[in-house]
């Protein structure tokens, strides 16, 4: 069963924590765009130290733009660096091409092949 710990809301995202099994979930809910990319990389920041995973659950996210997409790839680094694993999940039709044209496709599809099981 999943448990919420925290949340916020920035400048049109917002994000919730669950833990669920193994794994921290952030759920992104609105657009992941510039004016709000740094919220999601000061949250799930803050988050990798005390988690050897954190899924990002982007179901409800609308849009990304390039901004968003360079901060996930930031903390896919980051989180790696600290022996953490980040995986995507949920991600719409756009995401999932804008994911593709960069290559980056394979990366997260691997991450969340592993992955936990949401109904």
């Amino acid at each position: 069963m999943a448990q919420e710990t925290s949340g916020i809301t920035a400048s049109g995202l917002k994000l919730q924590t669950f833990k669920r099994d193994d794994a921290t979930v952030i759920q992104c809910s609105g657009a992941l765009i510039s004016a709000n990319a740094a919220a999601l990389k000061t949250y799930v920041k803050d988050a990798t130290p005390h988690a050897r995973r954190i899924v990002l659950d982007l179901n409800e996210v609308s849009r990304m733009d390039s901004v968003g997409l360079g901060t996930i790839v930031g903390l896919y680094v980051t989180a790696r660096k600290a022996k953490c694993e980040l995986a995507l999940i949920n991600y719409n039709k756009s995401i999932k091409e804008l994911l593709g044209i960069t290559n980056l496709l394979s990366i997260f599809e691997d991450c969340a092949r592993t992955g936990i099981r949401f109904p």
